[in-house]
């Protein structure tokens, strides 16, 4: 099994028994509390994601000896902080192939993306843009 089925799998263990989109969305702004904020020091221009009503600041990273991609995101909204958690988290660990190869329509399988703003679902697909754009840079350099 792949290392994005393994992910697929347990992000479906995790959010597939929702039934209430309310739920979901008070769990997934219950973990996002959870986690640490961004330092200002990347609350900078060159990490906004545009296209989101809230600002979302994305920070990508890369390492050399794995050749995975790690990505770290705040956001002044509790729902687009959880949110873009959840994608963080998700690509987080792939390589930029396995990145590009991971279809952000698995959202919608766990009932995130139909329950979201139009703004909110357009500032999912600018992050998962961003997190693409990225990936495929990584890709090139590496080659």
């Amino acid at each position: 099994m792949s290392i994005i089925e393994k992910k697929k799998n347990s992000l479906r263990e995790e959010f597939g028994f929702f039934d209430n989109p309310q739920d979901l969305f008070e769990y997934i702004i219950a973990k996002s509390r959870e986690r640490p904020h961004l330092a200002d020091e990347f609350k900078r221009d060159e990490f906004l994601v545009k296209g989101c009503v809230s600002s979302l600041w994305l920070v990508p990273s890369f390492d050399e000896k794995s050749g995975t991609c790690s990505f770290q995101s705040d956001a002044d909204s509790l729902v687009t902080r959880g949110v873009a958690a959840l994608v963080c988290d998700a690509c987080s660990g792939l390589t930029p192939d396995e990145i590009l190869g991971f279809d952000p329509a698995f959202f919608e399988e766990l009932g995130i993306t139909a329950h979201l703003s139009p703004n909110r679902r357009n500032g999912l697909s600018q992050l998962n843009a961003r997190i693409a754009d990225y990936a495929r840079l990584k890709k090139t350099q590496v080659s």
